[in-house]
């Protein structure tokens, strides 16, 4: 960041140490939504079979979804979630109807078998209705509903954050996910569904419908799962990655197909390097597969979506205004390297969104890295720096289902990046990266479990640094002076106990401090340097003479 004159400096802190934000207010439906309730702590889900007719012409889904799960200590009412105005039509244990009733977007079902720990039982879920239509997707969840230039539908799911429950009943909280999953869609015959893992089979109805069943090998969390609906043509591709053969599919509209050969080219330069920094695409038994939807794109899980209109940056601009963005498409870059850091390791709750966005926000610097070099890396994060709006902290509130502000971009880019200067040691830092994609695969993780595996690697206690980036909004600022050659220097505008080491250039000479909260001096070998901090930093300087 650029040093900050006194003037500017007086408006940051008087306005982020005086104005406090005001606290959202939480419903008992959020609590529902955001918290591990008693009705879901009691089992443990194991596989689902979503079974579902999608009929385009009144936007409606009906079906069953067939839910096995393990009972882990005894429980008489399970919680089933399925948003309004999709409605449960009956739920079925064992070939007897179970009683339930509906509290706002929970069903409470009611089981009449007595629930033994350590075994495992099933339940069907009948259900059906016309599913919210997202207005802008993927930012707001639900269904989308559009046409190609034939006049053939082309649909599209996307329920991050609002939840998977917009479209099926299911357990809509990310700290429990199925080991497998089966999802059967039937279509118009003229139509094609891609959906997450490998097509097992399609079938012909004697009604002219299709159905198509996928399969999903590994864990998968509730909004990753998806349909995708249209007038497909695909093409594939064989990927030598560091597990072995790795099958890449692309499903685009019949009239983007040149375009798409083309373009999604960028998917096997996406797999090499972020192989090399995160380690084995996490999914190698489901595939990789880039399917064309009617938005912007998303991560669904071995089915990642696109719509980026088949160029480079983010809908033809580039995000961080130095020109880099537009060496890469990024809907495929970013929305890929979720695989990593989303559908292999997920966040329990949406409150540690960022351990989402803020690798893949980075991951698109160390995509250019990999290519154009360090620099061109380096010079993309840092332009990413003028999105930074430090409104609201990164973490969100727990147990709400509340995420936190948008800064989970670009801030945690640059938090990363922070963190990368003070490991000054590239290869330790790849090896973290690719660490946290070793120890956490498949797994379902706490953000602070993220922060304290960092801080063991580094060897160093990260909980301040933490503190300031993720749950403060406050730019760091290194007040310093200097006479003749003694340089007295400390942070301010932080959390208490704040010491993160920084790199500074005093007149070209290379100077790490260590600062703290109290005043600390050293000597320079130049009389009345000019100071500046390294640019990998993301902090703010005060020079307190006002020079």
């Amino acid at each position: 960041m650029n040093k900050l004159s006194p003037l500017l400096l007086l408006a940051l802190l008087i306005f982020s140490g005086s104005l406090p934000a005001q606290k959202p207010v939480f419903t008992h439906q959020d609590t529902l939504r955001g918290s591990v309730t008693p009705e879901r702590a009691w089992w443990d889900l194991k596989y689902y079979h979503l079974d579902i007719i999608v009929n385009p012409s009144d936007s409606t889904i009906k079906g069953s979804n067939s839910v096995i799960y393990k009972v882990l200590n005894p429980g008489e009412i399970m919680q089933i979630d399925l948003q309004e105005p999709m409605q449960l039509l009956g739920a079925v244990q064992n070939g007897k109807n179970l009683d339930f009733k509906r509290e706002g977007n929970v069903y409470w079902i009611s089981v009449k078998e007595k629930q033994e720990a350590g075994k495992s039982y099933s339940i069907i879920l009948a259900y059906g209705g016309k599913p919210k239509v997202s207005n802008r997707p993927p930012w707001e969840g639900g269904i989308t509903w559009k046409k190609d230039k034939n006049g053939l539908p082309f649909i599209g799911s996307s329920c991050q954050g609002d939840g998977a429950s917009l479209w099926w009943p299911c357990k809509d909280h990310m700290y429990d996910e199925p080991d497998s999953m089966l999802i059967s869609v039937n279509v118009p015959g003229n139509l094609f569904d891609v959906s997450n893992g490998r097509l097992r089979m399609v079938e012909d109805l004697k009604n002219g419908t299709r159905t198509y069943h996928w399969f999903v090998a590994n864990p998968i969390n509730n909004y990753g799962v998806n349909i995708n609906i249209g007038d497909y043509a695909r093409f594939s591709e064989k990927f030598n990655g560091e597990k072995g053969v790795l099958d890449c599919d692309y499903y685009v509209l019949k009239e983007n197909l040149e375009k798409a050969k083309i373009q999604f080219k960028q998917a096997p330069l996406m797999l090499a390097a972020f192989e090399h920094w995160f380690g084995p695409y996490p999914f190698y038994e489901d595939g990789y597969k880039l399917v064309e939807a009617p938005y912007l794109g998303m991560e669904h899980q071995s089915s990642v979506t696109y719509g980026n209109g088949f160029k480079n940056g983010y809908r033809g601009t580039d995000l961080s205004a130095t020109g880099w963005g537009l060496k890469f498409d990024f809907i495929i870059i970013h929305e890929s390297g979720h695989e990593w850091f989303a559908n292999s390791i997920t966040y329990e709750d949406v409150a540690d969104m960022w351990v989402h966005e803020s690798f893949i926000n980075y991951s698109e610097s160390l995509y250019l890295e990999y290519y154009f070099g360090r620099e061109a890396g380096y010079e993309y994060v840092l332009g990413t720096r003028h999105n930074i709006l430090n409104d609201r902290p990164i973490t969100g509130t727990y147990q709400v289902n509340s995420a936190g502000s948008g800064d989970m971009y670009y801030k945690g880019g640059n938090m990363l990046h922070t963190l990368r200067q003070i490991v000054n040691d590239d290869e330790k830092w790849r090896g973290i990266l690719r660490g946290l994609n070793k120890d956490f695969y498949h797994q379902v993780v706490k953000g602070s479990q993220i922060e304290n595996y960092i801080s063991e690697k580094t060897g160093i206690n990260l909980k301040t640094f933490f503190d300031q980036y993720l749950r403060d909004v406050r730019i760091p600022v290194l007040e310093y002076y200097v006479k003749g050659k003694s340089l007295t220097f400390r942070w301010n505008n932080c959390v208490k106990g704040f010491n993160m080491p920084v790199k500074i250039s005093a007149s070209g000479e290379v100077v790490n401090l260590t600062p703290t909260g109290r005043f600390s001096t050293v000597e320079l070998k130049t009389e009345n340097a000019v100071i500046k901090a390294d640019p990998g930093y993301y902090v703010a300087t005060l020079n307190m003479t006002g020079k």
